[in-house]
């Protein structure tokens, strides 16, 4: 076979670079001809120049379908009909050839395979373009696929939603510039969304002054009454063993008590300790010292003591006051609803929840509430129109820690339930993470979208091995070579898994997450007097 090439017409869709070797299931063995690669190195087109590199394309003809596969491995052969490049391919999907020779209406896997002896042709710019398209569906573009110039890369928001997705890359890579401009590009087409941001570091609140309402710990009203029981327990409960489960039986009695008292509770037909009808902190602390002293062995009295001190911890602290201040007794679980989820959203469709500064003891049962409140409302909502929520958790593995980790708090129980049964209520769940191997394999798995970014170390690569799409986990082998925002998408949000170079995000709309120039910052004289005057004014002040 001739594979000798006229490089001024490298433009065409069917130059043949090689042939088929073998073919096992979803991958194959071809031999690409070194000669022909080396002729198309002087083509005008980018995608012809790459042609034969690892993580590029190659297309086989079977009667009329184009087979489309990406490269995952090559080596070098010489025998005596020539040199030779030995690629080990993974098939991606399939598409229409039509009379002219060009590829349409591509889809993901493939119907046949091909015969050993096929031709393998080089992929065009116009190919990897009808390969990657959208069509019609509703996406967003979020940057360039590699190895093309002028490929944009979409992404299918419903297909990525309602499915759940995950950003996974190593610190310093751009997980949140990425996740700020898919929010920025979500919201500009769909203004009337309802997202929830998990922000542990207080990252966000720049990037979506203008879309987004921030709660942080001034703003934030989430009241001690909404917690269900497991949430009061992991609050006020702080024994192991026999003692805990005394306090939870104590707790369970006074708990159901309180809340009995409220005017409220009388129309409530099945009222239990998870009812969120507002209790009073008074009331609370009334009913457990009338239980205790109905005692008659006066040593369990330690139970009822320990709650009380507890409870009057709580609510006497202004560093809790977002949570346990008594005048929250008053607010309404509509009000709380409405706000947090922005229902309306009144153009800020986005909920910054800012952990920044919420007291380390409470932040997980903070979490916790929140995704419940979500999950709530979508079960009891169904009757009514459906009003989709997107939960967002940065740093993903504190919350949702994997089994080796912690498997009891409370926070990773009712986010596994979100991530397994949130599609069906309307929740979507939206997970960024450094370490994926820290983070619960069974949400990480219910992912159908994942978006990987450079990934360092050896246990986060081989997790995500373990959990990408079988189609894309030759994509994996690039994932160490990735440059800071460049990422893999494979999944339900693409139509094959791509390479993709982020764009870049307007400076306005960066969370503030950039690592300090050290170099210009230790170069310059500033006032640093005044500068710690101020901060530790803050500091004690607990103010910005």
């Amino acid at each position: 076979m001739s594979f000798e090439l006229n490089p001024a017409k490298t433009t065409s869709s069917d130059i043949v670079i090689g042939i088929v070797g073998n073919v096992t299931g979803s991958s194959a063995t071809c031999r690409i001809n070194a000669t022909a690669l080396k002729q198309l190195q002087t083509s005008p087109e980018k995608v012809f120049r790459m042609a034969g590199l690892v993580g590029s394309q190659v297309k086989i003809s079977l009667d009329d379908i184009w087979l489309i596969a990406d490269i995952r491995e090559v080596k070098r052969f010489v025998d005596e009909k020539g040199d030779w490049i030995v690629a080990e391919i993974d098939f991606l999907g399939e598409g229409d050839k039509l009379e002219n020779g060009n590829l349409k209406n591509f889809r993901r896997a493939v119907s046949y395979y091909p015969r050993p002896g096929s031709n393998v042709y080089a992929v065009t710019q116009d190919d990897l373009r009808h390969a990657f398209a959208a069509d019609d569906r509703f996406h967003i573009e979020i940057g360039t696929i590699h190895p093309t110039l002028d490929v944009r890369a979409p992404l299918c928001v419903d297909a990525m939603l309602g499915k759940h997705f995950a950003i996974l890359g190593s610190t310093g890579t751009g997980k949140s510039t990425l996740l700020a401009l898919m929010l920025h590009k979500i919201v500009e087409r769909s203004p009337h969304g309802h997202i929830v941001v998990i922000d542990p570091h207080g990252e966000y609140a720049t990037s979506f002054k203008d879309t987004g309402e921030i709660f942080n710990i001034e703003t934030l009203k989430l009241p001690y009454w909404v917690m269900n029981f497991e949430e009061h327990c992991e609050v006020l409960i702080k024994n192991d063993g026999r003692d805990a489960e005394q306090e939870k039986d104590v707790l369970r009695t006074c708990l159901l008590l309180a809340r009995s008292r409220n005017n409220l509770a009388q129309s409530v037909k099945n009222l239990s300790v998870d009812t969120p009808v507002p209790y009073s902190m008074n009331d609370l602390l009334s009913v457990i010292s009338d239980q205790m002293g109905k005692l008659d062995n006066k040593s369990a009295a330690t139970h009822y003591i320990r709650l009380k001190i507890k409870i009057e911890e709580l609510t006497n602290d202004p560093r809790y006051s977002f949570m346990f201040d008594r005048t929250l007794f008053f607010e309404t679980l509509e009000n709380i609803i409405s706000t947090l989820l922005r229902m309306p959203a009144k153009g800020k469709p986005i909920s910054i929840i800012d952990l920044s500064r919420i007291p380390s003891e409470l932040i997980n049962v903070v979490v916790a509430v929140l995704s419940r409140l979500i999950f709530d409302f979508a079960i009891w909502s169904r009757a009514e129109e459906p009003k989709p929520i997107l939960l967002i958790c940065e740093e993903a593995q504190r919350y949702l820690p994997s089994d080796r980790v912690n498997t009891n708090a409370a926070s990773r129980r009712i986010l596994e339930r979100i991530a397994k049964e949130g599609r069906k209520y309307g929740v979507s769940l939206g997970l960024v993470s450094q370490r994926p191997s820290d983070l619960s394999e069974s949400a990480l798995s219910q992912c159908g979208t994942m978006l990987a970014m450079r990934l360092n170390n050896d246990r986060d690569q081989a997790v995500l091995r373990s959990t990408m799409p079988e189609v894309g986990r030759s994509f994996v082998e690039a994932i160490q070579a990735l440059r800071n925002r460049e990422c893999i998408i494979c999944g339900e949000g693409v139509t094959i898994p791509i390479r993709v170079r982020i764009d870049e995000i307007d400076a306005k709309y960066k969370p503030s997450s950039e690592n300090p120039i050290f170099s210009e910052l230790w170069n310059k004289s500033t006032e640093e007097t005044e500068a710690i005057n101020r901060t530790t004014h803050r500091w004690i002040n607990q103010e910005f």
